[in-house]
């Protein structure tokens, strides 16, 4: 010990200071047992905490204090009494070097701010997570809530902590800042908007690394490859690059495709159109011919009988065809659409299947498929809807249906 005081003895003559070197040995080995004593202090004092939460989480019906204890709440509460501590005993250990205790004092009280801080995080984070534990809140938003208490509190942290920097009362430093924000919203005006729009991006999760988004307005329809304060970069599938402002994603209306990327299945909803003059009741040999088709061989015959049933209990008429209740050829043919569907390999099963008829237009019936492939794979979804379609289109001529389509010269020819 007395060599280690022999060379910090030499070594702070050797910086000038030989008129009293020994008060600097005697500071600098105070400081030394000081902080000993102190991580001594909030070792006891954080294990002590925890044998108190643990008892008292294990005692508990709640479980707020288990989270309590996962997100370090008795471990962040054991700084406070070392920083008290030293805070107390600072002004003697400094008590000949004020500007070093000046810069001490402004340190802790830093520290304390950034305790108060962590504490405040671990009581949200231990809410958030009780909070999520409980019905009532799990499709609640508590993450955005959360998020949004803890920017405020950081930008009300990081105030404090230039207002002690700069020696300014804290309100006094508010309203200078007040003051020159004018001008702070003018130069840095992209700047804070992207940092607005960027929290909000997060808070409300609209945009990460690797979703599909089809942003129109500017030409973007590919993955996100990068978000930053300025801008959002989307590597679209011709794999251009479209760079996008980040407030733009607040401000205008985009899609993000990873709903249907998290979810069973890529939606198909897609129409043929039917020429009306083409729909009509069917006789019974029509339907004699239909009964052949497989997947509704079971559905005509089951239909047409319980409509022979009531045709006859009724006393109907039937030497015009449209007395009475009778199938129809479009009504069948949509119902061996949503069969074929249903039946089809590559469709999700668990999600809705549906053939429905839409209102009619100036280019006939649209009849919709709605489904959702089990491959969401672009070039797969894209197969499987024209392998659908392809035998729609080709199946419809075997009920006596047209599909509408406007004139070419081949039709005009047919009249010469």
């Amino acid at each position: 010990m007395d060599s280690i005081k022999h060379v910090l003895y030499d070594y702070l003559i050797t910086l000038g200071l030989d008129d009293k070197p020994a008060r600097y040995i005697n500071l600098f080995a105070l400081l030394i047992a000081s902080l000993i004593a102190v991580l001594i202090i909030d070792y006891l004092v954080r294990k002590i905490l925890r044998a108190i939460f643990a008892v008292i989480a294990k005692s508990s019906r709640t479980k707020f204090d288990n989270f309590l204890i996962k997100n370090k709440m008795p471990r962040n509460l054991a700084h406070i009494v070392p920083v008290l501590i030293t805070l107390e005993f600072a002004p003697i250990i400094f008590s000949d070097f004020p500007y070093v205790e000046n810069i001490v004092e402004k340190g802790l009280q830093i520290f304390a701010i950034i305790l108060t801080l962590w504490i405040m995080r671990s009581l949200l984070k231990s809410l958030e997570d009780y909070l999520k534990t409980l019905d009532n809140f799990k499709d609640k938003p508590i993450d955005s809530y959360i998020q949004v208490v803890m920017i405020f509190a950081w930008m009300f942290g990081i105030l404090s902590i230039m207002a002690i920097l700069t020696g300014i009362s804290f309100f006094k430093f508010i309203t200078t800042i007040g003051t020159a924000s004018a001008i702070i919203i003018l130069i840095f005006r992209d700047t804070i908007l992207g940092f607005v729009a960027s929290i909000q991006v997060s808070i409300n999760d609209m945009v990460r690394i690797g979703d599909w988004i089809t942003f129109e307005k500017y030409g973007a329809d590919g993955e996100v490859i990068e978000i930053n304060l300025a801008t959002v970069m989307v590597r679209n599938w011709d794999l251009t690059i479209t760079t996008i402002p980040t407030y733009a994603l607040i401000s205008d209306s985009f899609k993000n495709w990873r709903g249907m990327q998290e979810s069973g299945g890529r939606r198909i909803k897609r129409a043929v159109h039917i020429k009306i003059n083409s729909v009509a009741h069917l006789p019974p040999e029509q339907i004699e011919k239909l009964k052949k088709i497989h997947l509704i061989s079971d559905y005509v015959s089951s239909r047409q009988k319980d409509i022979d049933a009531y045709n006859e209990k009724h006393d109907i008429n039937k030497e015009l065809l449209m007395n009475g209740r009778n199938l129809t050829n479009l009504g069948v043919f949509r119902k061996y659409i949503e069969t074929y569907v249903e039946k089809h390999s590559a469709i999700n099963k668990d999600m809705m299947i549906m053939t429905r008829q839409l209102a009619p237009t100036p280019t006939g019936i649209p009849l919709e498929i709605y489904a959702f492939s089990s491959d969401k794979r672009w070039e797969n979804y894209e197969y499987i809807m024209s392998d659908i379609f392809d035998h729609v289109i080709s199946s419809v001529q075997h009920f006596d249906l047209e599909f509408f389509e406007y004139p070419t010269d081949s039709t005009f020819k047919k009249f010469k």
